[in-house]
């Protein structure tokens, strides 16, 4: 009789603070709680907002590690980089985790003690080819040697969608070792985002700065609608610069029980996207009884299925008519609800806790350099699509 993996008693987790993969750690520190598991959270990129430190707060148990160090995507952040490499191995050293769970690419290749896994959240490379059309210039030449080193020292590489994992291949290479390379798709917590009666409105939520949001083709086609089409998110790119959001009704940047409360009224959620390894805000939508437009990705076919009417992020004449049937028919926008919601409910922290804590301890068994085994790998939640 083979042993159960053996459980760690803490992680430590890096997030950075521009976008979802914050809410991805807190959800995963809060399931990760539950089963008596210890988060030490660093945080980078910017200081953390209020609701962002009012959340990890409510996380049981959870210590909290703020930096503002640039991010490895940012402009000329390579100085940062390495501070912020020395920063987390000061962390380690201090805290002994028993698993370093990076967000990120190129700290993957730090001497840790314990064995660190790298998730692949989104990538320069790929992002460049999806909304430019071209492969990235020369100017990131550094930063697919830095992605390259981080991906090969891991003891494991994960991605919240099988759409991600290819496109680490095709950018960056054939990960070493198939077995090393694992789907575990992200959580929200359906007690956050329960359906309300719904009022005649389109949301959209995000990076508004972020040309893979294609907010530009939402706001084409605003002024062609019955319904206003309102948006929220920030709209200042962390380098600087805004983005103008003409005909579309802006909301600002919601703590999450506002973009919840948000998500509740509305009844269809408009995600036109050029570039999305998984979309949170998607599955929030989703559970809060939101019919879905989304863009044709392989990433959001993957997670959606039949569950959302899909679009060319080019086409806006094709979005246009996708939310016009959507407005004139409540039935079908009712099943298409019912719809997303049922899918949405299978990806559920629990869910996605089970699948870390699986590889957790696979890699503590297996020691610092050990990959997950062929057997994990079959047994992701890759293969368990609802």
């Amino acid at each position: 009789m083979v042993d159960a993996p053996r459980a760690p008693g803490s992680v430590l987790m890096t997030a950075d603070t521009v976008g979802g993969v914050f809410s991805y750690a807190i959800e995963l520190a809060r399931a990760l709680a539950a089963r008596g598991i210890r988060t030490a959270l660093a945080t980078l990129g910017a200081p953390l907002s209020a609701p962002q430190r009012e959340a990890a707060g409510r996380v049981p148990g959870l210590e909290l590690f703020e930096s503002a160090f640039r991010l490895e995507w940012m402009d000329d952040p390579w100085d940062d980089v390495a501070r912020s490499g020395e920063w987390l191995l000061e962390l380690e050293e201090r805290l002994r985790p028993d698993v370093v769970h990076l967000s990120g690419y190129a700290h993957g290749a730090l001497g840790f003690r314990a064995p660190r896994l790298v998730v692949a959240h989104s990538c320069v490379l790929s992002w460049w080819t999806a909304v430019l059309g071209e492969e990235a210039p020369p100017r990131f030449d550094r930063y697919r040697r830095e992605v390259a080193r981080g991906l090969a020292a891991a003891s494991a590489v994960v991605a919240p969608t099988r759409a991600m994992l290819d496109a680490l291949a095709r950018h960056h290479g054939a990960l070493p070792g198939a077995a090393r390379a694992l789907v575990i798709p992200n959580a929200a917590d359906p007690e956050r985002f329960l359906p309300r009666p719904k009022e005649a409105f389109i949301l959209a939520v995000g990076r508004l700065w972020d040309q893979a949001k294609n907010v530009a083709a939402l706001g084409e086609v605003a002024p062609h609608l019955p319904w206003p089409i309102r948006v929220a998110g920030s709209d200042v790119h962390p380098d600087g610069g805004a983005r103008p959001l003409a005909a579309l009704e802006r909301l600002g940047v919601l703590s999450p029980p506002e973009i919840a409360a948000a998500l509740a009224r509305a009844a269809i959620y408009a995600h036109p996207a050029r570039y999305e390894p998984f979309g949170l805000s998607v599955l929030e939508a989703a559970l809060a009884g939101c019919a879905l437009v989304l863009g044709d990705l392989p990433g959001l076919r993957e997670i959606w299925g039949d569950a959302a009417l899909y679009v060319d992020p080019a086409d806006t004449a094709a979005l246009r008519r996708a939310l016009q049937a959507l407005i004139d028919d409540p039935g079908a926008r009712q099943a298409m609800a019912s719809r997303a919601r049922a899918r949405a409910l299978a990806f559920s922290p629990a869910r996605m806790a089970q699948g870390y804590l699986r590889l957790y301890g696979e890699l503590l068994a297996r020691g610092p350099a050990a990959s997950p085994s062929p057997a994990l790998q079959a047994a992701s939640p890759a293969t368990e699509a609802p």
